[in-house]
């Protein structure tokens, strides 16, 4: 019997579960994907904020704070992408400097360090092309980039490390208590149960609960264009419109590998809807251009959409269940990647006050290593680091990415560690292979071969991203004329 089971491999399940993982406890995760990040942790604006936005007095105002801080170190400790480039929002007129002194305000009451109100000429030197009809900003130097999707992968990997089980393609379809444990599908017996299922976080819950007025979330999706490298120079900051009921605004952003995210819109949708539309991304354009007027669409590399689960609270669902020994970590929608380090020591403190309430023992994890391997970055090393690798395995020398200079050891790589590719995508979230100008056109190929060959798996095995998404159908052998 398991002593914990989260329910989802998002970034806050996966970095729930490394908390955890710093107990004598048994854990598993469960998720019914094929990988985890799977959900909203794959696709989002990839933006740590500073924690001005959400109201003080809310758990969402509190844990962004506190989630911001966290990111330095463990950063540190995961060997992840994260960098504070500070962010800014623009006023245009009378009405969005009242915003902005709101949101001052908000943020003070926070303890949000180093927040500005700048007039135009500091945002002129800051950001020269910003339109110069915004004559206001507010200033936070503490927001930051980073890539969400390596945050779950690399808390997982290091829960799985420190003992943590992982169970993909894993649906959960029937959950029953009796008085001293949860059974999840008839197989899995566990003591408490974490319901961090994201927008189906309300359906998990159904599953135990008669009465779930509590958690009800409704889809929200936003949509985004994502530009190549070239265009890197656009912006130096985190550029924000001034936020309304729907959302924090449209963001131009630079990404955590140089390049641009422009996004998203909010459109209420049902919850498998992640499509992307001409309408929605027409709208995003014609937002982004009213901060830069010259957006270069023109080095557009990909459009994506999310879907982020919007709670009737208006706030974090993050609480003990009436059930008992089942907690619910619901709608988590923005600032939900810049809160999850804190989301998770708020889990963690809960689940102990659990144990201490059920007079349980659980003790320290003597042996919890908090560090996980850094990844290898073949092309930012030097040429004699890189020579002294190549000696080391060849396969360093084989270039498979082109536009993101990737090679085979650093795929070989990502497959064989705890938490590792299974699929292209998974290996593109991993290691970037896929993610540049081309997009996957020439080195997805080779990509499927690799993957074929050191899972042991027919190359029509291998699935592009979730179930059933095999690039090749077939494998067909002609005859020489």
């Amino acid at each position: 019997m398991y002593d914990v089971a989260i329910i989802g491999a998002g970034v806050v399940g996966t970095l729930i579960a490394r908390s955890l993982a710093k107990y004598e406890l048994k854990i598993i995760i469960l998720d019914k994907e094929n990988d985890v990040a799977c959900g909203a942790t794959k696709a989002n604006s990839a933006l740590i904020h500073a924690g001005y936005d959400a109201p003080f007095d809310s758990l969402r105002g509190q844990l962004n704070a506190k989630g911001n801080e966290l990111y330095t170190q463990l950063s540190k400790e995961l060997n992840f992408s994260f960098e504070r480039i500070g962010s800014l929002v623009l006023g245009e007129g009378s009405e969005d400097y009242k915003t902005l002194e709101r949101l001052y305000e908000n943020g003070i009451k926070l303890n949000i360090p180093g927040l500005k109100l700048i007039d135009r000429e500091e945002l002129a030197l800051m950001e020269p092309g910003v339109n110069v009809k915004f004559q206001h900003a507010l200033y936070a130097p503490t927001a930051g980039i980073t890539e969400p999707w390596e945050v779950a992968i690399a808390a997982c990997e290091n829960a799985m490390d420190n003992g943590v089980e992982l169970r993909l393609n894993y649906a959960v379809n029937s959950i029953k208590k009796d008085n001293f444990k949860y059974r999840i599908n008839d197989e899995i017996e566990t003591k408490l149960v974490i319901n961090c299922a994201g927008i189906y976080a309300d359906y998990i819950y159904s599953l135990i609960s008669p009465n779930q007025d509590r958690v009800k979330l409704s889809a929200r999706r936003g949509q985004y264009y994502l530009l190549d490298k070239s265009a890197s120079n656009i912006v130096k900051h985190i550029l924000f419109t001034c936020p309304t009921e729907k959302g924090k605004g449209t963001i131009i952003s630079p990404t955590a590998h140089g390049n641009i995210i422009i996004g998203p819109n909010s459109e209420q949708v049902q919850k498998d809807d992640t499509s992307t539309t001409f309408t929605g991304l027409f709208e995003v354009l014609g937002k982004a251009r009213k901060m830069i007027s010259e957006v270069p669409v023109e080095l557009n590399i990909a459009n994506f959409s999310g879907i982020r689960a919007e709670p009737s609270t208006r706030d974090f669902i993050i609480e003990e269940s009436n059930e008992k020994r089942f907690v619910n970590v619901a709608g988590i929608k923005s600032p939900g990647l810049s809160s999850a380090p804190a989301i998770a020591e708020y889990v963690t403190d809960l689940v102990l006050q659990i144990y201490q309430r059920e007079s349980w023992v659980v003790e320290k994890n003597k042996v919890f290593s908090p560090l996980r391997k850094a990844r290898y970055h073949f092309a930012s090393l030097s040429s004699d680091k890189q020579e002294h690798l190549i000696k080391l395995d060849p396969r360093f020398a084989h270039i498979i990415c082109r536009c993101e200079t990737i090679s085979e050891a650093e795929i070989v790589d990502a497959i064989h560690r705890n938490c590792g590719a299974k699929t292209i995508n998974g290996v593109k979230r991993r290691v970037r292979p896929g993610a540049g100008r081309c997009q996957g056109g020439f080195c997805g190929p080779k990509i499927i071969d690799i993957l074929s060959r050191e899972l042991n798996i027919d190359r029509t095995k291998v699935e592009h991203e979730r179930g059933g998404s095999y690039p090749i159908m077939k494998e067909r052998k002609y005859e020489k004329l």
